[in-house]
């Protein structure tokens, strides 16, 4: 796919693993978040006046004889404005981590049992994130990347044709990828990431502007579990990647910004999100970086954030060029 095609694809949206999971309890959902992101995700596709009807039949099976038709009529969905990627949280980080599938080593039978146990356990969650996308009215559709044929080289891409995602956005479905296992041609195996998905979506597809939807307000200067913590409330990417704090303006503003990671994470944690973020700023596309289920978070979906304010919490991160530019 040619990088210059014009999808018109308004936003791709992260649902971050400990978002829409209970991160240290294993395989455990957080249904309230995630049923406020699917919430909102449906207000900023649809519109908050749009009152349609759910698209997951399955659990209505006592009406599965009824004509469903009179429920839909003619509605119209501009659905291929979102493409959805959501973390795995709970869900595939323990198996990968015992089993050690992110290191490779698929010759090992308990890598081996580890890279279909992962599997399992993501492809579950992304059933359960579809279905909660799709109760809301919203066009979902899973994909896997392992299914989609997606490979890499000591964890960089060598195959990801996105035509599989291509063709359902013009079909008018919203594409739900996941963080999965795949085939790695130097190490056998290993983990690829949402965020790093997001990244490669972003190159490839262009969108308007991209939303990472967290457990917390944004990006901190250090764990924000943290009293002394502060929220960094806009990030300037440079032409060569580097990127520097641009608001608040921090004391020491060379200081490290400190991250943690659990220690069952085997992505990279908020580090990661920075650094991919900081690549699609590269872009021209801005990044925002909020909590889910707030009203920040349906601010940042609709692409109501232009430029900071007091209001709005959340971490921007875009081109220095246009904080240059910018009113902040």
């Amino acid at each position: 796919m040619a990088e210059s095609a014009d999808y018109g694809l308004k936003c791709i949206v992260k649902l971050g693993g400990a978002a829409i999971t209970h991160k240290h309890e294993f395989e455990e959902r957080n249904n309230e978040n995630l049923s406020l992101v699917a919430s909102q995700l449906r207000e900023a596709i649809m519109g908050s006046s749009w009152h349609g009807h759910g698209m997951d039949w399955s659990k209505r099976i006592e009406n599965n004889h009824k004509d469903f038709a009179h429920e839909f009529g003619d509605q119209k969905i501009d659905s291929s404005a979102f493409v959805v990627v959501h973390g795995a949280g709970s869900f595939g980080h323990f198996q990968a981590s015992r089993s050690g599938v992110h290191k490779g080593g698929l010759h090992l039978p308990l890598v081996r049992a580890g890279f279909v146990a992962t599997r399992i356990s993501v492809t579950s969650l992304n059933l359960e994130i579809v279905r909660a996308l799709a109760s809301e009215g919203i066009p979902s559709v899973g994909m896997s990347p392992f299914a989609c044929g997606w490979s890499t080289a000591g964890r960089n891409f060598t195959d990801a044709n996105i035509s599989q995602v291509a063709n359902a956005i013009d079909s008018g479905l919203i594409p739900v990828l996941h963080g999965d296992v795949v085939l790695d041609n130097s190490q056998g195996c290993t983990i690829l990431s949402g965020d790093v998905i997001i990244r490669y979506l972003a190159q490839q597809l262009r969108p308007h502007y991209v939303v990472f939807l967290t457990d917390v307000l944004g990006v901190y200067d250090r764990p924000p579990s943290d009293p002394n913590a502060i929220l960094l409330r806009e990030i300037a990417v440079d032409e060569d990647g580097s990127w520097s704090i641009v608001k608040p303006m921090l004391p020491h503003m060379n200081k490290q910004v400190k991250i943690t990671v659990g220690a069952h994470d085997t992505t990279g944690g908020m580090m990661t999100k920075i650094t991919e973020a900081a690549t699609i700023a590269k872009l021209g596309i801005d990044v925002y970086i909020v909590k889910a289920g707030t009203d920040h978070s349906l601010k940042a979906l609709k692409g109501e954030v232009s430029n900071i304010s007091n209001e709005w919490l959340g971490t921007m991160v875009r081109s220095s060029s246009k904080c240059i530019h910018s009113d902040v």
